[in-house]
């Protein structure tokens, strides 16, 4: 076998492994266990899951960050959440509450400093003024609320989730068996065999049931180890209160074990890291050693779609649920569609097209999830109305498959675009396989739109008893099959020819990106799942963007005139 044929295994092959780096298992912090601490299952918002997602999703609410530096060293998620259990005095003192706003900052009396964290100690005296502005705020509707309302009542809600942490195994302030089962944030205790799998308690509901439950006593083993610093005996209680569960819930374990392993792969992120590689490694092949860098990029882009789709496979197993649930799973799904879509017109073209827009696309689509992942818990319970295992594998995949298609077909034409304005006298033949290529994902988006939208009103029906009702996000997914439908009949009636259909496919972006995230910003009608506060600035920079790029593919040429090889293509 030839080096060349080689180069894409090896560029896949390295990235992989970097990636599997964070598999290796962790040092214990002090002495401590705190790996096996972490994969102690638990129920929490209605799903069980580890202690390690309950740690990084309370701690990214609360900071915006799953670590933070502390004493000249950075504490982690889980160790933080024991000190907040079992060390209130000292989780009390790191600075943990991220506060940005000035006016929050002026009510509290706190100066503005360059990180902008600060210890729950420093708010502690405001906590009336905090609370009465956070009820006052609440009475405004949430899209009508200044910036100050809107943070002051997140604010609130983080202090009250941190709040619900201190009392959740015991009482902060002092012994009360009620408080304590009202005010957990999550519930430690096992079913009994053969009980209801939801039947999970916490110590508040134990302690009131009678006599002393074991699993509590094991909690009170782990917790006075903790606050006496003694890893030995920590060790101890945690390996004793595993064995408990396991002996209870086998299932639970098993589970929680898989998604501390997926909590630490962070494949998306890892992903989104190989992609931003494979992009820069295909612009360096475009100045030097271009046939052994372009073949590295694909293999680099190999390597991001297969930690990508691991990390997708891993959460449809873990949720138990098809892979798009909410927006956060959307930005996932549109991504790994894209990407694996690019590898296949990469290897029917072989020009680094495919690499290049299903990098981008891939990278793009990743930082969205990334940025989607403020809300805490990804895989929370669904909404009653989305509770169908079979809808949401035929309507909302086969929908979300046309949003990827359109997307790709605008990235294509982006692409496009900037080549034609920044590359001299681009060649004919990459650039007719560019319109072939955006021309073919767009009778794909089309299908896969139509199919979607069709399946969506049968769904409807059967939910709602209507087929077809002008909401908002139907009118959205009509749009886009009607804009790619226009868009081809426009090409077949000669009405555009190749930047015509080039600038129509830049808008379906628009067009798309309104229908996917522009309707849950209206706040109305039967689909808004999940309102975004700020996001529309974010969405009017996209679609400005690419207003301004489809102004952009329309301009003439900027170096010179085109190649004659391509002055057939040119049309309007």
């Amino acid at each position: 076998m030839r080096i060349p044929k080689l180069i894409p295994w090896a560029a896949a092959i390295v990235a992989v492994a970097f990636a599997a780096t964070a598999l290796l298992p962790a040092a214990r912090t002090r002495g401590f266990d705190l790996d096996r601490f972490s994969r102690l299952p638990v129920l929490e918002g209605g799903r069980v899951k580890p202690l390690d997602s309950v740690a990084r999703n309370s701690l990214l609410l609360i900071r915006s960050q799953q670590a933070f530096t502390w004493q000249g060293r950075t504490v982690g998620a889980d160790e933080w959440l024991l000190d907040v259990l079992f060390r209130p005095e000292i989780a009390d003192v790191q600075p943990v509450f991220f506060i940005n706003d000035p006016e929050v900052l002026g009510l509290i009396g706190l100066r503005q400093t360059s990180d902008r964290y600060f210890p729950f100690r420093d708010l502690e005296a405001s906590l009336d003024r905090i609370q009465q502005q956070a009820a006052a705020a609440r009475e405004i509707d949430s899209k009508q609320r200044t910036r100050f309302q809107g943070a002051i009542v997140n604010l609130f809600d983080r202090i009250y989730l941190y709040y619900r942490l201190q009392n959740t195994l015991q009482m902060k302030t002092g012994p009360g068996q009620d408080d304590l089962a009202q005010l957990a944030a999550f519930r430690p205790l096992p079913p009994a065999a053969r009980a209801r799998p939801d039947g999970w308690r916490g110590v508040g509901e134990a302690l009131r049931a009678g006599p002393m439950d074991p699993g509590v006593e094991q909690l009170a083993r782990i917790g006075d180890a903790w606050v006496k610093q003694d890893p030995i005996l920590f060790n101890v209680g945690v390996a004793s209160f595993e064995t408990l569960i396991q002996a209870e819930s086998t299932g639970a374990a098993s589970h929680a074990r898989y998604e501390v392993l997926f909590n630490r792969l962070a494949p998306f992120y890892a992903g989104m890291v190989i992609y931003l590689l494979a992009l820069l490694v295909l612009f360096a092949s475009f100045l030097w050693k271009r046939d052994v860098l372009q073949p590295a990029a694909f293999g680099l882009l190999a390597a991001g779609a297969f930690v990508h789709t691991l990390g997708l496979a891993s959460r449809i197993a873990l949720q138990g649920r098809p892979p798009v649930t909410n927006l956060y799973s959307s930005a996932v799904f549109v991504g790994w569609v894209t990407v694996v879509a690019g590898i296949f017109l990469e290897r029917m073209y072989r020009r680094g097209i495919g690499t290049a827009v299903a990098a981008a696309v891939g990278f793009s689509s990743l930082i969205v999830a990334h940025h989607l992942r403020g809300d805490g818990d990804t895989m929370e319970m669904m909404r009653a109305v989305l509770d169908s295992n079979f809808w949401l594998a035929t309507h909302v995949v086969t929908i979300t498959i046309g949003y990827s298609g359109t997307f790709l077909a605008g990235a294509l034409a982006i692409g496009y675009a900037l080549r034609r304005q920044l590359v001299p006298r681009p060649d004919p033949a990459t650039t007719k396989a560019l319109v072939s290529m955006t021309y073919g994902v767009v009778c794909f988006a089309l299908f896969f739109s139509f199919v979607g939208t069709v399946l969506g009103g049968i769904w409807a029906d059967q939910s709602w008893g209507r087929f077809w009702g002008w909401d908002p996000k139907e009118n959205g997914a009509l749009l886009i099959v009607l804009w790619n439908a226009l868009l081809l009949h426009a090409r077949w009636g000669g009405y555009v020819r190749e930047k015509g259909l080039m600038a129509m496919a830049i808008f379906g972006n628009v067009i798309t990106s309104l229908s996917w995230f522009g309707v849950n910003m209206l706040g109305v009608g039967l689909h808004s799942y999940g309102f975004m506060e700020g996001a529309v600035w974010s969405l009017s920079g996209f679609v400005a963007s690419q207003l301004g790029i489809m102004a952009l593919s329309l301009l003439p040429q900027q170096f010179g005139k085109p190649h004659p090889a391509s002055a057939e293509l040119a049309g309007k």
